[in-house]
């Protein structure tokens, strides 16, 4: 009776509609709301389920919720929520509170969202069903969940959200349970085990390799198989050989296909009546004789060194049953015309391994093969050598000597000073002016005086010399080697200089004696000769040896040969992968500073300059050798780095190109071609 009243008062203040609710029996309702009021229908609604509303200001309008039979009570909560979500408002409820009479909350349903509510995960079952907002997590097994996002995203109310969570494969989605429900039928539907997973078909006879390459050049003539434009995948099949296991590894989008093909490698893989079959491998990279000797020398146990003869030739005896023997037998001799069963040769005209061996050791051995005739990486080893010299010298001194008495008879006396070498010192430049050294030579001459034995001479009286020099040097030297991996490579510029290294006379009985000679020549320059050996993570170990030698440029030839300059180091590093590393250099600086005098006087203040001769140099050297290899494991980074260099090379060229000048012919340089 209670209700009733409620329910009465309801009718009555609603302006636009009347509700009308009784009870039929104890657990049933008739609802009659007609264009009412939302907040009239919520405390009605309240009343009947015994549940607290709390609305949102914004929830606004009228409900229509007819009902022709009296309903369970149990429904009626259902009914409305229905009826609000017609009108674009969500229910949440508080799950904290719903054991006392629960807590719900009206708001809009682009908001809903963003309040608490029931989170499944993706090992949990939906319990709730109809139209309440619930967060859900789906996990994908097979299928990505980024690629069924456009698919569900329809699926799903404007205001409601669906998240790609790519690290475990999951979806977020925040819907109405009753339709989180659906999609997670339309996710259990899709998300299944994909018929075109890679199968393995193993094989007991023949080679995988081999089966492998016959079987891509049967399928692959159809365009399908060949991916052409506009083809259908589904009669796509790829097909790659584990040499492993011995095994085809097979994928395509139609199953027919690989049925066809389980068919045509089950013909293949059939045993042959020979002890041995002939194969021939054509090897793509590696060294046909140094392979024939690796396989050799796996089966005998042996080292590649200790391996046989250069006849590569190796016996193998098959048991009855077609496996190998636990002991190989002793190696054909050189006189073995054909090849026997069970013997390896290498062909090196066409690069080539020619194996006969039952299948059994042929699919060992062409799993091997296979490994070693594998691309080697290459190693361009960029080397900079940089030498910066800078030499200072000085001098000054005055000297004097009299020689006025020499061409006199009776005592006479004469008397000078003599500092420096024959261009430098008073006696060489009065015996021959011509010497006279370079820098500042101030003199006074009284006359010509005859000395005997040795003639006329200036009297140079006055000798006041002085001289400063200063050079700098700045040497920039960049030799480059490319080379295999595990090779040694070598390059010389520079100039092949003659060296002395014996003499002698025959005369006997001639009568005019034959000099002779012996010269050796030998490499004056730059010297670089590296081995390199990639190492595992981009580390290059190096063994270098690197020479800068230069002929000394001498005035006076050394009667004891030429002389020359040599700077050199030999090491081994480890360097990253494109970095500089200095593996060497010198850092040198001397001061040398000299003084010629005459005792006592020297010493005279001021007056002691005019018995003094002073010199004072300075040499400082610096040489560093860098050095910095760059790993080259495909084509592509090869041509990137052939290329850079002969456009540079080009540049120069084009750069030296002597000018048009219209009195002379116009000559065209010699140039690379363009690339």
């Amino acid at each position: 009776m209670k209700i009733r009243a409620a329910l009465l008062a309801i009718a009555m203040a609603a302006l636009a509609g009347q509700a009308q609710a009784q009870r039929a029996q104890d657990d049933t309702v008739t609802l009659n709301f007609v264009n009412a009021d939302i907040e009239a229908v919520v405390k009605a609604v309240s009343e009947i389920t015994g549940r607290n509303f709390v609305l949102d200001p914004r929830v606004k309008g009228t409900i229509n919720i007819v009902s022709a039979r009296p309903i369970a009570r149990a429904m009626v909560y259902d009914v409305f929520r229905s009826a609000l979500r017609l009108q674009g408002y969500a229910v949440i409820e508080d799950q904290s509170s719903i054991g006392d009479g629960g807590l719900v909350k009206i708001i809009p349903e682009a908001d809903a969202k963003l309040h608490p509510g029931r989170t499944v995960g993706p090992n949990e079952r939906l319990r709730a069903t109809g139209d309440q907002i619930q967060t859900q997590v789906f996990t994908l097994k097979y299928e990505s969940a980024a690629q069924l996002l456009p698919i569900l995203r329809p699926l799903i109310a404007p205001a409601n959200t669906i998240t790609v969570y790519p690290a475990s494969n999951s979806l977020v989605v925040t819907d109405y349970a009753g339709n989180l429900q659906r999609i997670g039928r339309i996710i259990d539907s899709i998300d299944q085990p994909s018929g075109t997973d890679p199968v393995v078909i193993p094989l007991q006879h023949a080679s995988a390799v081999d089966v492998a390459q016959v079987v891509i050049r049967l399928f692959a003539d159809a365009p399908q198989a060949a991916g052409a434009p506009g083809a259908d995948t589904s009669q796509r099949l790829s097909v790659v050989a584990d040499p492993r296991s011995n095994s085809l590894i097979a994928r395509s989008d139609n199953p027919s296909r690989i049925t066809r093909l389980r068919t045509l490698v089950a013909m293949l893989d059939s045993p042959t009546s020979a002890a041995g079959n002939l194969h021939v491998v054509y090897l793509k990279n590696a060294e046909a004789v140094k392979v024939a000797e690796t396989l050799r020398a796996i089966y005998l146990g042996e080292t590649v060194a200790a391996a046989a003869p250069r006849s590569m030739l190796l016996p193998v005896a098959a048991s009855s049953a077609g496996t190998p023997p636990l002991a190989p037998p002793a190696l054909a001799g050189p006189q073995a015309g054909a090849l026997s069963p069970g013997m390896i040769q290498a062909d090196p005209a066409t690069n080539s391994v020619l194996i006969n061996a039952p299948d059994a050791i042929y699919n060992n051995l062409r799993a091997a093969l296979d490994k070693l005739d594998v691309r080697r990486a290459q190693v361009y080893v960029e080397a900079l050598i940089a030498e910066i010299t800078a030499d200072k010298a000085a001098e000054f001194g005055i000297q004097w000597q009299s020689l006025s008495g020499v061409e006199k008879s009776g005592t006479n006396a004469f008397g000078g000073t003599n500092f420096g070498g024959p261009g430098q010192n008073v006696q060489g430049i009065a015996a021959n002016p011509a010497i006279a050294g370079r820098g500042l030579n101030i003199g006074v001459i009284n006359g010509v005086v005859n000395i005997p034995g040795v003639g006329e001479v200036l009297n140079l009286n006055l000798l006041i010399r002085a001289l400063e020099t200063d050079s700098n040097a700045n040497i920039l030297s960049t030799p480059t080697l490319l080379t295999l991996d595990n090779e040694e490579a070598k390059i010389v510029i520079g100039q092949n200089v003659p060296f002395i290294t014996g003499s002698y006379a025959v005369t006997g009985a001639a009568t005019t004696p034959t000099p002779f000679q012996t010269i050796e020549r030998k490499d004056v320059g730059l010297t670089l000769r590296v081995k390199p050996q990639i190492n595992e993570g981009g580390t290059v170990r190096l063994q270098i040896y690197q020479e800068v030698s230069s002929v000394v440029d001498t005035i006076l030839p050394n009667p004891a040969g030429v002389t020359t300059n040599k700077r050199s180091v030999e090491s081994m590093v480890l360097v990253d992968d494109g970095q500089i590393v200095v593996i060497g250099g010198l850092i040198q600086d001397s001061v040398k500073d000299g003084v010629e005098k005459v005792p006592v006087l020297g010493d005279i203040p001021f007056l002691g300059a005019l018995f003094t001769y002073k010199t004072r140099s300075r040499t400082k050297t610096n040489l560093m050798v860098f050095l910095r290899p760059t790993v080259l494991r495909d084509a592509q980074r090869a041509a990137s780095l052939t290329g850079s260099r002969y456009d540079y090379i080009l540049g120069e060229q084009y750069r030296a190109a002597p000018p048009s000048s219209p009195p002379l012919p116009d000559m065209e340089p010699p140039s690379l071609p363009a690339r």
